[in-house]
C-alpha cells in the first residue's frame, strides 16, 4: 500500500465540518485507510485577501488506489461537498490536495507530485510535521527542517483525532 498526504482547507460554509466531513468521506474511500490525522490549523488566505481566513489540516492515508484515481475521489469529494472555482486562490467549501504519493516524483497536467507548493506553505508543512516529524521528502529534505515563504500567521486550534 502506498502512504499518501492530503492537504484540507476551507474557508466557507462552516469550514471545521466541511473538514470533518470530508475526512469521514476520506475514511470510506475503497482501498484505503486512514492512518492519522493532524490538528486544525487556522491561517490567513494566502491568495485574494478579502475573504474568510482559512481552516486547515493535513491527512495520512494508506491506499491501494493509484495516483490519477485517488485524484479522481478527491475532486469528486469537493464537487460533492458543493466547491465551486470562482477565481485562483480564491475562497471554497473544500480543497483536498495530494501532497505527497510515496516517494513518487510525477508532473503532468492533472497532477504534480510532490505538491509543487508544498515547500512555500506553512499550512501544509507544519501539519504536515505534526503527524510525520520524521518524513524525509522525496528531494531528501526532512519535513521538520523547511522554512515555508508564507508563514501566514498560522495558528493549531484543536486534534482532529476523533475522527481516527
Amino acid at each position: 500500500m502506498a502512504v499518501c498526504y492530503i492537504g484540507l482547507g476551507a474557508n466557507l460554509n462552516d469550514p471545521e465540518q466541511q473538514i470533518r466531513d470530508a475526512l469521514v468521506a476520506l475514511k470510506q474511500l475503497p482501498q484505503t485507510r486512514l492512518t492519522a490525522v493532524s490538528s486544525l490549523y487556522g491561517s490567513k488566505p494566502l491568495g485574494p485577501k478579502d475573504q474568510p481566513d482559512y481552516l486547515n489540516a493535513v491527512a495520512q492515508l494508506q491506499t491501494e488506489l493509484e495516483p490519477l484515481a485517488l485524484l479522481d475521489v478527491l475532486q469528486a469529494q469537493e464537487q460533492a461537498q458543493g466547491r465551486v472555482r470562482k477565481r485562483h486562490w480564491g475562497e471554497r467549501n473544500i480543497d483536498l490536495d495530494m501532497i505527497l504519493y510515496d516517494d513518487l516524483q510525477l508532473r503532468s497536467e492533472r497532477l504534480n507530485l510532490p505538491h509543487h507548493e508544498m515547500h512555500k506553505r506553512s499550512f501544509v508543512l507544519l501539519p504536515l510535521a505534526e503527524i510525520n516529524p520524521d518524513l524525509t521528502l522525496p528531494d531528501g529534505r526532512n519535513v521538520s527542517a523547511i522554512t515555508p515563504e508564507f508563514d501566514g500567521e498560522l495558528h493549531r486550534l484543536k486534534p482532529l483525532t476523533e475522527l481516527l
